[in-house]
């Protein structure tokens, strides 16, 4: 049985960082199709920022890293950031030093809960939901046959993937890619290609082991 630790846990957000800094221009293009094209550059100040208050204040348990990211999503501007600072700051309630699938599970499903709530968002509105929702279903699904924390990420990024490819055809009905309605259909949604990159991340780097 593998759990999430404090080095994998940093690993992981290091990795998902460098990710960021790696598609910043892809991200700011597609949010530039459907909305004011500042998701890229928000999004790479929040992880900057992250890894900078890792760094001033290291964080003892893997719940505190996800609180680092949330502070620094809720310091950022666009209508992501408070969402974002949202589901990092529920997922950061995951307690102890090794975390394994059921809680973690449990945090990121009642993280989407609570974006969903804010944002009044669905599956199918064309947002960062579309990738939230069914990665916490996968998460939930895994953590009911094993506490395994290597298979539950696997299983919710593969959902996230899928979630996030599926926007390509969707209208958008929230946000500000709502503004442009049909014209968004064929333009995968930004914020939950963002969500796919975060767990695809964590399994890439072996923040599950």
């Amino acid at each position: 049985m593998t759990t999430l630790r404090l080095d994998s846990t940093c690993a992981w957000i290091a990795r998902f960082a460098s990710d960021v800094e790696t598609q910043v221009d892809a991200l700011t293009d597609l949010d530039r199709l459907i909305g004011d094209g500042d998701f890229g550059l928000n999004l790479r100040s929040a992880v900057r920022a992250t890894l900078a208050g890792i760094e001033a204040d290291p964080p003892a348990r893997p719940g505190e890293v996800f609180t680092r990211l949330s502070d620094a999503f809720l310091g950022t501007g666009g209508t992501s950031g408070p969402l974002l600072g949202l589901w990092f700051g529920r997922i950061a309630d995951i307690r102890g030093d090794a975390v394994g699938a059921a809680p973690l599970a449990a945090a990121v499903d009642t993280a989407t809960r609570a974006v969903q709530r804010l944002g009044k968002a669905e599956v199918g509105h064309k947002t960062m939901v579309d990738a939230m929702a069914p990665a916490a279903a996968a998460l939930l699904a895994a953590a009911t046959t094993s506490d395994d924390v290597t298979a539950a990420l696997v299983s919710a990024r593969d959902a996230a993937v899928a979630g996030a490819e599926s926007t390509r055809a969707l209208p958008a009905l929230r946000g500000r890619a709502s503004y442009v309605g049909d014209h968004a259909r064929g333009v995968v949604d930004p914020g939950a290609h963002a969500i796919a990159m975060f767990f695809a991340a964590a399994v890439w780097t072996g923040a599950n082991a």
